[in-house]
């Protein structure tokens, strides 16, 4: 984060330089209007490319690895695995209910025998407890 602030701090700062010379240059007669135009333009297209760059095309975080033996030693059904990948992007049991096929009573069946399993109390905790085994 404080990377970017100072990536965008020094654009602004370059930026400013550049109008306050071409302020310069056009009060002082030394050069064309149309010149001082095309040099800003030129400078906000190569921003333009930076800024794309840094923002649009992020590498990719790399994938943790599941520890499938641990899903079984805790006793994790396939289905009741689903239901957890689908608590961990936030869903709500009418939505995973939907999703999978199946009544919002057999949902909150599922997500209550994976709290039990996991031994937490609420799906947020029990979203950390599956990321820290590395399950999910």
């Amino acid at each position: 984060m404080k990377k970017t602030i100072v990536v965008f701090s020094l654009l602004i700062l370059a930026i400013l330089l550049l109008f306050q010379f071409s302020k310069y240059t056009f009060i002082s007669n030394n050069l064309q209007i149309e010149i001082v135009i095309g040099i800003i333009a030129i400078a906000f297209f190569f921003i333009g490319i930076y800024i794309n760059k840094k923002s649009l095309h992020k590498t990719d975080t790399p994938s943790v690895e599941i520890n499938m033996k641990k899903i079984e030693e805790l006793g994790i059904t396939k289905r009741e695995y689903e239901v957890l990948k689908k608590i961990s992007e936030g869903l709500s049991n009418k939505e995973i209910a939907t999703i999978l096929f199946l009544s919002e009573s057999t949902i909150k069946t599922h997500v209550s025998n994976i709290l039990v399993k996991l031994d937490a109390k609420r799906r947020t905790q029990a979203i950390q407890i599956a990321k820290s085994l590395q399950i999910i």
